[in-house]
């Protein structure tokens, strides 16, 4: 059950970070759209696309994570760190293959956008050695766990 619970950490935090994502610097600052390479109002759908991926990532993390309740599967130390982990790679994800490969949006329009983007990459990438670090604790309290 110990990938159950990463899964649905996984699951939850790639959908709250696309939440984050979708609603600060979509919608309130609007400094992007999902996809920029077109007019507004395709910018504007592919945002409402955009916003269903999240829901759907997140209520899946949410019904692997009833099922682990039920199940008194659940682990909150492993949930915990996979939902770090799923949203800091989530995060790395969109600023190196959207922002940077792809290019269907960058972070900001400005002049020097390397700052945005040295930002948002090297919050991902804490974010990710945090949750790799609280998985592993998880992995050790349950071996402890099992030995005695």
């Amino acid at each position: 059950m110990s990938k159950r619970n990463i899964w649905a950490g996984i699951l939850f935090g790639i959908g709250t970070m696309g939440f984050i994502d979708e609603i600060v610097f979509h919608q309130l600052l609007q400094w992007h759209h999902f996809y920029d390479r077109s007019t507004t109002e395709i910018g504007i759908i592919s945002d409402g696309l955009f916003g269903a991926f999240a829901w759907f990532a997140t209520i899946g993390g949410l019904f692997l994570l009833a099922d682990l309740k039920r199940r008194n599967r659940f682990n909150a130390l492993r949930f915990w760190g996979a939902v770090v982990l799923g949203a800091g790679a989530f995060q790395l994800y969109d600023g190196l293959i959207q922002h940077k490969i792809l290019r269907i949006h960058q972070i900001r329009y400005v002049d020097n956008v390397i700052i945005y983007d040295l930002v948002w990459n090297l919050s991902a990438a804490i974010m990710i050695m945090i949750g790799i670090i609280m998985l592993r604790s998880g992995n050790k309290k349950d071996r402890e766990g099992e030995a005695v």
